[in-house]
């Protein structure tokens, strides 16, 4: 029996196909053709969030990573963790069924399990692919996070760690705890820190092995504006190597 939620959920999609039908936007998670997306996020974004999938300019482009960069969607039984699944996808991948997928966060109650990725009760190279997104600014020890998501990535997997980037260089400070001071500080009340580009060092120094893709990357030029990429954050694609470089002291 198909749960009462997906049901609802089809119909509020084939609803809104109908009601926003145009030409102005494109949609690649639905495939829909609308007149506009709507306003999102915290600062009121434009051209953001499509009004079919509700999926955002960062969920469009990932969509197109994983359709164009990588064997996600092939026939290929991959065990995946998806923590603080975006809405936009797990619709989608949770009917997919070559994927174990697997969902996760830390106190939602429409996942799989609940956990603390800076504490994952999953044994070493448990999964081939990870995705979390726009999760790392919300953990208090965020290396730690990195270090546990390493360590349950199979050698040869890969993730994809997106977050947001908006300062010079990462602005941290657990004293703060006033959500008004953190907004200011750190661009949302339950942000713990904003990341500058230093945010892919602290990949790195957890053991991944990073690639940087812009949206001019993945999709052509004439597209970024109708797809609503135009000023959208890059994929952060982290692999697990073979062989994980031993620091030498100097």
């Amino acid at each position: 029996m198909i749960p009462l939620n997906r049901l609802a959920r089809d119909a509020s999609r084939r609803v809104n196909k109908v009601l926003f039908a145009g030409s102005n936007r494109y949609c690649p998670i639905c495939r829909s053709h609308v007149r506009c997306f709507r306003r999102a996020g915290v600062a009121g974004r434009e051209n953001a969030k499509c009004p079919v999938c509700r999926g955002v300019e960062r969920h469009r482009l990932a969509w197109i990573f994983l359709n164009e960069r990588t064997r996600f969607f092939e026939p290929t039984p991959w065990k995946v963790l998806h923590v603080a699944p975006e809405r936009a996808f797990s619709y989608y991948f949770s009917r997919l069924d070559h994927l174990d997928y697997l969902t996760a966060d830390i106190a939602g109650t429409d996942v799989h399990v609940n956990l603390d990725i800076t504490d994952i009760p999953f044994e070493e190279e448990r999964f081939d692919i990870i995705l979390c997104n726009h999760v790392l600014e919300h953990v208090s020890d965020d290396r730690m996070a990195m270090r546990e998501l390493f360590r349950v990535l199979r050698t040869g997997g890969w993730a994809v760690l997106n977050s947001p980037v908006t300062v010079e260089r990462t602005l941290e400070d657990p004293t703060v705890t006033d959500p008004r001071e953190r907004k200011r500080l750190f661009g949302q009340h339950d942000h713990l820190r904003a990341y500058g580009p230093d945010y892919a060092d602290r990949l790195r120094e957890a053991g991944f092995t990073l690639e940087i893709l812009t949206p001019e990357m993945l999709v052509e030029q004439a597209m970024l504006e109708r797809w609503g990429l135009v000023h959208c954050e890059p994929i952060y694609y982290c692999t697990k190597p073979d062989r994980v470089p031993v620091p030498t002291s100097s």
